[in-house]
């Protein structure tokens, strides 16, 4: 099988894997009124955002399982596993009833579905990664592994795509009502082509020669943990090259879709399209990147990357802010909003939050509006709420007198479609989306060169899913708790870059260089 197929094969399948994740990903605000009650705004929102990191949650599992697999019965195998667990799973959420017609059962079986999903893409990327680099030549490894990396900016274009077009061709009103389904249940031409592409691929060639000489791992997970010295490798592997790599890239695919949309409020359908874009234009970054490993080293390229993050994400968001909502920023310097009275929080899994205070809290947070807590000293339960607008005074949770005050001080209730700054907010993605080439990239070759072919596929599978899954999958969670927990829209920011900078100490002190490392040992 020539190399160029084998790296369209593999990462066609990765297109289709990323796509059915990617999809829910974009759709998530919307499901959160679909699949969870809507009386509390921000606790539907974070509802649906911890289904979408559930299936993220189970990813490890998925590698554990899928990573034997691959490395007891074959990586072809396993991948048609994946593929058709994966692709069943996706359909079946396009059958789903809503929360309003089968009401706690809606829920559980849109995270049971998403469990399904993660297990799928779980024994998905180790397969991939392990697959396209045991086929490809010396010194060719990062570039040929590049391509599956840039196919997960591919997956997730191809949804956003989707959604676009089912929104554009049937309107919102269906698309709200019944039409939110069709891509869903349409994967399923996606899977048949996967599946089809997947059983014309052979096995690769370091597993078939183990198969051969009888090699084969009897147990690949205990071989993986069985040394300190192997654990450790899996270990700084999940801190150093999963966690900041996954981190970088969720960051710029994800954190700035929920930025425009809850934050700066945008429309769905303009993030969408700048997003699409910026993914279109940066989509060959993670190949280019994985060959410029193959000249200077994996770990130089992945450093830039982590360095460039961490320096660039809070600007860019700023940057991005006063672009997308210039009336919002230009409102919130003039009229800031302070909440005064009793210690009070947010509750991430109440109906209705309690007091007023809690209920003020969430009002603004649904409304991605910073504001800024002033709890009075010694200041008890029953002690009034008083929140200003600018110097406007509210006392007492007055929802009606909340929304006026904002009105009088010139907050908008949405974007202004004629003063957004779309070239220069794509810009600053690109730029972000060029960070997580750098940081990305090379990913799948050093953790492949880092393993031992008898077990590469579990212990690949394993830091990667680790990494992935729960530092970078509950991202968008986490980052939204912050937010909501402190009223500063920046303040789920972080999140990323602390995680970013943990990775960047372990890979430049803890982590060898890995090029050119041969595969077949």
């Amino acid at each position: 099988m020539s190399n160029r197929r084998v790296i369209v094969a593999a990462s066609l399948g990765t297109v289709f894997e990323w796509y059915d994740f990617f999809l829910y990903g974009s759709l998530a605000a919307f499901f959160s009124t679909r699949f969870f009650p809507a009386e509390n705004e921000t606790a539907a929102l974070l509802a649906s955002l911890a289904t979408f990191g559930a299936g993220f949650g189970v990813r490890p599992l998925g590698a554990i399982i899928f990573g034997y697999m691959g490395d007891r019965v074959g990586r072809k195998k396993t991948f048609l596993v994946t593929i058709t667990l994966m692709g069943v799973a996706t359909m079946l959420v396009g059958f789903l009833p809503t929360y309003e017609s089968a009401g706690i059962w809606a829920s559980a079986g849109l995270v049971s579905l998403r469990l399904m999903q993660g297990l799928a893409i779980g024994g998905e990327y180790g397969g991939a990664a392990v697959y396209v680099a045991e086929h490809a030549p010396p010194g060719k490894v990062g570039g040929h592994t590049g391509w599956i990396n840039s196919m997960a900016t591919g997956g997730f274009l191809v949804a956003l795509a989707v959604v676009l077009s089912c929104r554009t061709f049937l309107g919102e009103d269906a698309f709200a009502e019944w039409g939110w389904r069709v891509p869903f249940i349409g994967s399923i031409v996606l899977l048949v082509i996967s599946l089809y592409i997947r059983l014309r691929m052979g096995e690769s060639p370091v597993f078939q020669a183990m198969k051969e000489r009888g090699t084969i791992s009897r147990n690949p997970i205990v071989e993986s943990l069985s040394t300190w010295k192997s654990t450790r490798l899996i270990l700084v592997a999940m801190f150093g090259v999963a966690n900041g790599a996954t981190v970088v890239f969720y960051t710029a695919q994800f954190s700035t879709f929920y930025f425009l949309q809850t934050a700066l409020k945008v429309s769905g359908a303009t993030s969408m399209a700048l997003i699409a874009v910026a993914a279109g234009v940066t989509l060959p970054m993670c190949a280019l990147f994985g060959w410029m490993s193959d000249k200077v080293g994996r770990k130089p390229v992945i450093l830039a990357g982590y360095g460039l993050a961490i320096l660039f994400i809070f600007p860019a968001f700023n940057m991005i802010a006063h672009m997308g909502n210039p009336d919002l920023m230009d409102a919130q310097e003039r009229a800031p909003v302070t909440i005064s009275g009793p210690e009070c929080s947010f509750h991430l899994f109440a109906d209705e939050q309690q007091s007023d205070c809690d209920q003020a809290l969430d009002f603004f947070s649904s409304r991605g509006i910073n504001y800024t807590r002033q709890p009075t000293n010694g200041a008890a339960s029953s002690d009034p709420l008083v929140v200003s607008v600018g110097d406007q005074e509210i006392s007492g949770f007055d929802k009606p007198a909340f929304e006026a005050a904002l009105v009088s001080a010139g907050y908008p209730e949405k974007a202004d479609p004629d003063k957004i700054n779309h070239v220069g907010i794509i810009l600053v993605i690109i730029a972000l989306m060029t960070c997580t080439g750098m940081a990305y990239g090379p990913t799948a070759a050093i953790l492949a060169e880092m393993f031992p072919a008898k077990v590469r596929y579990t212990s690949l599978s394993v830091p990667y899913h680790f990494g992935a899954g729960w530092f970078g999958g509950f991202l968008p969670l986490v980052s939204q708790l912050i937010v909501a927990m402190t009223g500063n829209v920046y303040a789920g920011l972080w999140y990323p870059v602390i995680v970013t900078i943990f990775a960047f100490l372990v890979l430049a002190f803890l982590i060898r260089e890995t090029r050119g490392t041969p595969l077949d040992q």
